[in-house]
């Protein structure tokens, strides 16, 4: 089996403070992830007119939706703040992006993208991505079959994800078997995006096949944001990538069996 790839996402996790995205890089890297991904968008574009002024409760005090997400945005001095403190690291870092202007924003730094589950049927910016990066990745939450087909015929994706777009995922909605069609169906490489409590269901889509895996990844759950509870924890990230790791050793081949290792041992011991 090939390695998995695997992509610890950051998001807004780090409600607009860079020390925070610092230290989730940090753990990201100390559990072996390959890249960590963040989520970039162009705030007055992407928010929709009806709540761009809605008031909203925040731990920086009480402001439209619109100011919300202007605050927690990353821009050009945070993200090369990031980049530079990755230079010498053994991960990558990109983003989800929800624009044209996102997309222009990050190929500055990396050729790496993902357009999130929300607006893989923006097939104009789905198409345009794929023209900007070497590696695009798509999410296939809350998306019927039809709307899948069209994004992957529209951009051809190297990756795309098996999601569930609910945060956190209920257990029984995971589908993992979809897993399996995407595998006959498609020639990109398949993934799985996780939002569910714990690891099991994780391990299970690496076990199905998937080449690459995404989870969430907070300092602490009960930290303030959307993301923060579907999220894991530091230590529950370096338990993922362990158990990832332990799964492609432990798959073999699907080959005649023999006897290997260990057990050839026994065989000579026990066998008469």
């Amino acid at each position: 089996m090939s390695k998995t790839k695997i992509i610890a996402e950051i998001g807004i996790n780090h409600n607009g403070d860079v020390d925070t995205a610092k230290r989730l890089i940090d753990a990201s890297v100390i559990a072996g992830c390959d890249y960590a991904k963040f989520q970039k968008r162009t705030p007055d574009i992407c928010v929709p007119e009806h709540q761009k002024s809605i008031m909203r409760k925040t731990p920086w005090g009480e402001m439209t939706y619109l100011d919300y997400k202007k605050r927690i945005e990353f821009e050009q001095k945070e993200y090369e703040e990031l980049y530079e403190y990755v230079k010498d690291k053994p991960i990558e870092i990109f983003a989800s992006v929800w624009d044209k202007n996102s997309v222009d924003f990050m190929a500055k730094y990396t050729k790496v993208t993902k357009i999130p589950s929300a607006l893989i049927t923006d097939l104009e910016l789905c198409k345009y991505a794929r023209d900007k990066n070497e590696t695009l990745i798509i999410s296939t939450g809350m998306s019927t079959e039809e709307e899948i087909e069209k994004c992957m015929e529209a951009c051809k994706p190297d990756v795309v994800m098996h999601t569930n777009s609910t945060y956190p995922s209920p257990i029984d909605e995971l589908n993992l078997n979809y897993i399996k069609w995407l595998q006959n169906k498609w020639s990109a490489e398949v993934g799985y995006s996780g939002h569910e409590y714990g690891l099991v269901t994780t391990f299970a889509a690496v076990a199905l096949g998937c080449s690459w895996v995404e989870r969430h990844l907070t300092l602490d759950r009960t930290m303030w944001g959307s993301d923060q509870m579907a999220s894991v924890e530091p230590q529950g990230l370096i338990k993922l990538v362990k158990g990832i790791k332990d799964i492609e050793k432990s798959l073999g081949t699907s080959s005649p069996r023999v006897c290997l290792g260990k057990e050839e041992e026994k065989r000579k011991s026990l066998r008469k």
